[in-house]
């Protein structure tokens, strides 16, 4: 035990010297430093100004408008590889912490584990395989269902594209065992899941009805792919994460594909009957993220993806990261409370962003800019006009991603109750600082 202690604290020591000076809290457990042990830390703060969907009440009152700061995500990571062939990776924070947020009725109750993995590492050089175990967010769809968050660019992911996020799974994240690698240019990612059963995800259960929802009755695995093909540099496969942004440091260009499938995964109600629906999500896109003066440091980034998902017939669900409203009263809308849209449902999805990151001398040392556009547009089975979400901003990058301001805004539609047509729009402006070791 006290062999243990001393080696715990020995870890800690090392990990400030070096984090004094070169930002990395990491330990080489050999002289190559092939064999290492890895902490970082990020912080994500939201100060909020909203203007709240019809009918919002918070605490009791009617909130037209609301401002509010919040850790959008908190995270702790601790992973390394121990030998030549083992790997593991662990996550611990919270996320969405706001004035509102309780977990049964304490504020203290918000940190979990997000990812506990092993990995044995099969092979590795040109052509690397890997399988993993554990409480992971390596996934099928997109890029995005995977996201390294700490380097997107935007003020936050499409959260769409993590399809079923925190009904069943845990914030994206499932028990699963899978295979990932690279074979030359293709990056491939083969998952099977053990779903969360969606009376564990902390709401009320929805009511069998017309329309599809998560089944409470049966259970069945998921079955997930991914795969990326990488015409100039290959990226990273450290851990399951996938790069939002590389800043110009590398010349990644990719044209992807990926799925999910799960049997009787909803259910509805035909009349007396009892319908069981198979859930099967895929998506198409390209990504591009290059530098375009080396000298100047400029660099560009683009997405565009088709996301296809069927969750069974009518299916939608509203979202607000982070919800600033806490009730809906008898003027609310279909979007229901706070900043919530229909964001997921049966349907189709086109997805695109883009950014340009100025030249690195642009503030002196103060670092440089990096303003972004993003569209996202669904067509939904249950709507009867596109879900249309537009989002702008600016990141201030103080030190690239290790310390960054970023200023958003977005727009949303607001959906009549009755007949699901487009009778508004919201407006909500974001500033967020972020610090990444």
């Amino acid at each position: 035990m006290k062999n243990r202690l001393y080696l715990v604290a020995l870890f800690l020591v090392h990990s400030l010297l070096t984090i004094a000076q070169t930002k990395e809290m990491k330990v080489n457990l050999n002289e190559s430093g092939t064999h290492f042990i890895k902490a970082t830390f990020l912080n994500q703060v939201w100060l909020r100004f909203n203007e709240s969907n019809p009918g919002t009440m918070v605490l009791g009152k009617e909130a037209p408008q609301t401002f509010d700061i919040g850790l959008r995500r908190t995270r702790m990571q601790l992973y390394g590889r121990i030998s030549d062939r083992m790997f593991f990776y662990t996550q611990f924070g919270m996320n969405n912490f706001n004035y509102l947020s309780q977990n049964a009725g304490n504020r203290k109750l918000q940190a979990f584990f997000h990812d506990a993995l092993g990995e044995y590492i099969i092979h590795e050089g040109k052509n690397t395989m890997k399988a993993g175990a554990g409480l992971t967010i390596c996934n099928g769809l997109s890029r995005f269902s995977q996201p390294s968050i700490g380097t997107i660019l935007t003020l936050d992911v499409p959260v769409f594209a993590q399809a079923t996020v925190d009904q069943t799974d845990e914030f994206s994240r499932k028990l699963s065992v899978y295979l990932r690698g690279q074979w030359g240019k293709l990056d491939y990612r083969l998952i099977l899941s053990d779903p969360f059963p969606i009376t564990t995800s902390g709401g009320a259960v929805p009511s069998l009805g017309a329309d599809a929802n998560f089944t409470p009755v049966g259970h069945h695995h998921q079955y997930q792919a991914y795969l990326s093909y990488n015409f100039l540099d290959r990226e990273s496969h450290v851990t399951p994460y996938m790069t939002g942004t590389y800043l110009g440091k590398k010349k990644i260009f990719n044209l992807e594909g990926g799925a999910i499938s799960q049997k009787n995964a909803t259910w509805s109600s035909n009349g007396t009957d009892t319908a069981f629906h198979n859930m099967l999500l895929w998506s198409v896109a390209a990504f591009l993220d290059l530098p375009l003066n080396s000298e100047k440091g400029t660099a560009i980034s683009a997405y565009a993806g088709y996301f296809n998902t069927d969750y069974g017939p009518n299916y939608t669900r509203n979202n607000g990261p982070m919800n600033p409203g806490q009730s809906v009263n008898a003027n609310g809308t279909f979007n229901g409370t706070g900043s919530a849209y229909p964001m997921f449902g049966t349907g189709s999805v086109v997805y695109a962003q883009a950014g340009y990151l100025m030249r690195k001398d642009l503030l002196g040392s103060l670092g440089t800019l990096l303003p972004y556009a993003s569209v996202q547009t669904g067509i939904l089975q249950k709507l009867n006009d596109p879900v249309v979400v537009l989002d702008a901003g600016l990141n201030w990058l103080i030190d690239g991603h290790a310390q960054k301001l970023t200023l958003g805004w977005q727009q949303r539609p607001v959906f009549d109750q009755t007949i699901h047509q487009v009778k508004s729009h919201r407006n909500m402006v974001v500033l967020q600082y972020q610090v990444n070791i």
